[in-house]
């Protein structure tokens, strides 16, 4: 099993260019199985998790094809199968995206329950509910959703909790539903803004898209596209934390500022010059040491939870006292336990984290827990005294590209090593 040995100390200084958006590139991927004829998507990360879900379209019978760039041609013309096998899903809960697909094109699913996940519940009654509301006939069987229905219905549905994955599987369901549909309590987040922008370019008829109702005018067939998935906000995100919390300078290229609002007034109060500029953003930290910032995560466009764990890492060695607030998952401090073993000064009540700086952290061997909580680690290596081991890395891989590499295009000494214990 891999590791990553980060030697911290070096301060940051340098240009990342930023991926595709794993969180966009998964829901387009399921997309695809509404088209009448081919589809190319392009900027697509190369990452575990989008590899599981062109696996999962390839065991459904579509064509895929992958060049050297990562452009993704599927022809889901060929496809001869509406199952979703547990094996697959298990390892990435996104699969049950192409839920909504299936059922709108074939009539028809058979997808696994997602199972546990590390971070929280997530149940996916709200797709059910949703489904069900257009129509469907949805029973939940030997651990699978399975959905019929001769033709979805428009239906207005009104969602009890904000849910991205939910909001994204009912619009997809809705494209081809007969009448009109109406989506209230929709998330708002750039991602699902960019699923919507690739189906209209498939020819479906949504508008509302980026506000919390979605209105969809279900369509006979979808036809074919090319599509360039947006850049990926979180990861950038992470990057230009990397940059303030090794007091250096960091500018990444590709990122989007208006997806980085929270973010970015979040690095602000931390002390960093921010500058937004056409096709990067750049945080400089040169010279000085982070401040503080208390953090209450909430849905788009209120601070997001895939950075809630960056931000604990960079308030652990931060002049002041920070609190982190939790309000999407349950279980996501996992981190924080394993930075306690690095020398931060963390006290938990519930869903509260309240994170007393220090004026150095102290390497040691940690464990990621999931994919953001991994990225935590890795912060909070590049400024701790000695040599860190992160192990189980194989979370980070479902969500960043290349993140050693990167990060030693910024002057980090960082490197992947198999651990062979």
């Amino acid at each position: 099993m891999d590791k990553l040995q980060i030697r911290g100390g070096a301060p940051l200084d340098g240009e990342v260019r930023i991926s595709g958006a794993k969180n966009a590139a998964l829901p387009i991927l399921a997309g695809s199985l509404l088209a009448d004829g081919p589809v190319t998507i392009a900027n697509v990360p190369h990452l575990h998790d989008v590899t599981t879900m062109i696996s999962l379209l390839g065991r459904m019978g579509a064509s895929v094809t992958v060049d050297e760039r990562m452009h993704v041609e599927v022809d889901p013309t060929t496809t001869k199968d509406t199952f979703a096998p547990y094996e697959l899903v298990k390892t990435m809960r996104a699969a049950i995206l192409v839920l909504g697909p299936l059922v709108a094109k074939h009539g028809r699913a058979d997808v696994s329950l997602p199972g546990g996940c590390a971070i929280g519940a997530r149940p996916v009654n709200i797709h059910v509910a949703g489904l069900q509301a257009m129509g469907a006939d949805v029973h939940i069987e030997n651990g699978y959703i399975r959905a019929r229905a001769d033709r979805l219905k428009g239906a207005r549905i009104v969602m009890e909790t904000v849910t991205v994955t939910g909001t994204e599987n009912l619009m997809m369901a809705a494209t081809l539903a007969e009448g009109q549909t109406i989506l209230e309590n929709a998330a708002r987040e750039p991602e699902i803004v960019d699923l919507a922008q690739f189906l209209v370019s498939m020819g479906a008829q949504i508008r509302g898209h980026g506000t919390d109702t979605i209105v969809v005018d279900g369509v006979g067939k979808l036809h074919g596209t090319h599509y360039e998935v947006l850049p990926d906000r979180i990861e950038a995100g992470t990057y230009l934390l990397a940059g303030a919390i090794t007091s250096g300078r960091v500018r990444a290229r590709g990122a989007r500022a208006e997806h980085l609002d929270a973010v970015l007034h979040k690095l602000q109060q931390a002390g960093a010059a921010v500058t937004r500029g056409d096709g990067f953003i750049e945080v400089d930290m040169r010279g000085r040491r982070t401040k503080s910032v208390d953090i209450r995560t909430a849905p788009h466009p209120g601070f997001p939870t895939d950075m809630q764990a960056q931000f604990a890492a960079l308030d652990t060695i931060a002049d002041g006292v920070g609190t982190i607030v939790e309000t999407i998952f349950e279980n996501r401090f996992m981190h924080m336990l394993e930075m306690r073993r690095m020398g931060a000064d963390i006290r938990l009540e519930g869903n509260t984290a309240i994170i007393r700086g220090v004026p150095k952290l102290t390497a040691a061997p940690v464990m990621a827990t999931d994919l953001r909580a991994s990225a935590s680690l890795v912060l909070a290596g590049l400024v701790a005294e000695g040599t860190t081991d992160v192990e189980r890395i194989y979370h980070i891989d479902r969500g960043y590209e290349h993140i050693e590499q990167k990060l030693q295009g910024l002057g980090a000494q960082i490197k992947r090593m198999n651990d062979r214990r």
